[in-house]
């Protein structure tokens, strides 16, 4: 009798690098980097934050009205995401149940025009102007604002409160009829009003009393976030969303990951804190990295994002794919390159096992980059239709680890396959690069900005056996006129961690991205 052998569990970490302009979070499965969130003091990342806006546009070509909370961008509000006064959605469109999504579960939907704004006009529902609560749905994205949604939801540690709505969920990741069936009917009994809740996956097992607590906690908090909307003035921010490193930890932490290691003990103890109302139990999960060497190189995880911001990427086999960045879709395309196969009287054999190693690339490299929206994907051509079949069988295989929602279609006679990728936030190399002045947007150069940090980092890690009082640091003049202002804060930063004094110079030999730390000696 043979037995098949189970499928060994991933071993999961979270990674953080924390300092005071920039937040990093690795995942790692298996020691691989397969996600990157990165968090800085600006306002890149917006998803879950409560506004009270101004209603500024009114478009009724566009069933969808533009609207100020403050931030220069305007966000954009579609008819079907406009609560109507004294309604309840039965079954909101607006809710994912499938816990996908580090910075905000509760998702809009996807379409440019709802089902609801087909019925309900938008100047019938809002008006220039007016002052509303708004969430934003996703973050801005390249030259599009925000997008919003008047129908609030706030997330907890089981729950999901949607105070505009009566419908109640249970995550699809909770398999068990039975168990479902559990938590549905508890939340039906003791909710107070006739409020929304999803329940997450984290719920699965989770006594009646926790779940009433979380639920007065997230009541609570709703009705405190009115009284503030009544008090506060226009454009201001009302609720902000948990950091990347507490969404980590409640998202991440508390669901897939088996160890959280962070290298500030500021850090630590915030998420220790956060642990002692959610789950201590898990606090023994948490560690504090306190070594000289950079927690992403004991890692290697700063060689991975380098590797991710490449538009070409090199197989084991010598085959390569290739990643471009459009307008309207991403497309990557696969290439032979150097592998010829073992057998060359066989191309088909060659062909299908190239493109096979490509799929496994290509679902890696999507959800490591965070590329979303439409994917054309160009296959090598391969002549028989049951390869064909194969390659497509083995990409759909290989999304299954992605936590993002993913819909693929199968390949066409012209060997492309086209797919689509859940969009929440802008892509890793739109987040740490800018379009390259030098070629006129034609290629990426890590922006000014990621710049800067590289050289916190760098100098950080050149200079624990240098001697001299003093560090000269020569750079670009845009990065030196950056240090000076903008980013001084990193200099400061950086002249309290490694005790020493630096003294800047610009240099009009040295590109964007190059720089030179050299120690002064006292004479």
């Amino acid at each position: 009798m043979k037995f098949l052998a189970k499928e060994r569990p991933m071993y999961k970490q979270l990674i953080i690098n924390s300092t005071e302009h920039e937040t990093r979070v690795a995942m790692l499965e298996d020691g691989n980097l397969v996600e990157l969130f990165i968090e800085r003091g600006d306002i890149s990342d917006i998803a879950g934050n409560i506004y009270k806006g101004r209603v500024q546009r009114v478009l009724p070509g566009m069933q969808a009205a533009f609207v100020d909370i403050g931030l220069g961008q305007a966000a954009f509000l579609y008819a079907g995401d406009v609560i109507r006064e004294n309604h309840k959605d039965v079954a909101p469109q607006f809710v994912a149940e499938d816990d996908t999504n580090i910075a905000h579960e509760v998702e809009t939907v996807d379409t440019d025009v709802s089902v609801e704004s087909m019925r309900y006009h938008i100047e019938d529902l809002i008006k220039e102007g007016q002052e509303i609560m708004v969430q934003v749905a996703k973050s801005p994205i390249g030259t599009k604002g925000a997008r919003a949604t008047s129908h609030i939801s706030l997330p907890g540690r089981f729950l999901v409160l949607m105070p505009n709505s009566d419908h109640i969920g249970v995550s699809r990741r909770i398999e068990d009829d039975t168990e479902r069936s559990r938590l549905k009917k508890i939340i039906s009994q003791i909710r107070v009003g006739n409020y929304g809740y999803i329940v997450r996956t984290a719920a699965e097992g989770v006594n009646e009393e926790k779940l009433l607590y979380e639920m007065n906690f997230l009541n609570n908090l709703w009705r405190n976030l009115q009284k503030r909307f009544e008090t506060a003035p226009a454009l201001s921010l009302l609720h902000q969303e948990l950091s990347v490193t507490l969404r980590a930890v409640r998202d991440l932490l508390i669901r897939e990951a088996d160890k959280l290691i962070i290298d500030t003990r500021q850090g630590h103890e915030a998420i220790l804190t956060f642990l002692d109302t959610f789950m201590p139990s898990l606090k023994d999960s948490v560690e504090l990295y306190e070594g000289l060497e950079p927690i992403f190189d004991i890692h290697h995880i700063e060689v991975d994002i380098s590797r991710a911001l490449k538009r070409k990427v090199w197989l084991k086999s010598g085959g390569y794919i290739v990643i471009d960045h459009t307008e309207a879709l991403v497309a990557i395309d696969v290439n032979t390159g150097r592998y010829v196969g073992k057998h060359n009287h066989n191309l088909e054999e060659t062909i299908l096992k190239i493109n096979l190693e490509a799929v496994k690339e290509i679902a890696y490299q999507i959800r490591l980059r965070d590329i979303g929206g439409i994917v054309i994907i160009d296959f090598i051509d391969m002549e028989k239709k049951s390869n064909q079949e194969k390659v497509y069988n083995a990409l759909v295989e290989a999304l299954k680890k992605d936590r993002s929602k993913t819909n693929v279609l199968p390949m066409s006679d012209m060997g492309l396959i086209e797919m689509t990728r859940k969009r929440v936030k802008k892509p890793l190399t739109r987040t740490i690069c800018e379009p390259c002045s030098y070629c006129e947007g034609e290629g990426y150069l890590l922006s000014k900005q990621s710049v800067c940090y590289n050289i916190y980092r760098e100098v950080v890690r050149d200079t624990q056996d240098m001697t001299g009082g003093k560090i000269s640091l020569s750079v670009n003049p845009e990065i030196a006129e950056l240090l000076h202002g903008e980013e001084n804060h990193i200099i400061i930063s950086l002249e309290e961690k490694i005790g020493k004094q630096i003294i800047i110079y610009p240099n009009q030999q040295f590109y964007f991205e190059d720089f030179e730390a050299v120690e002064i000696f006292k004479n």
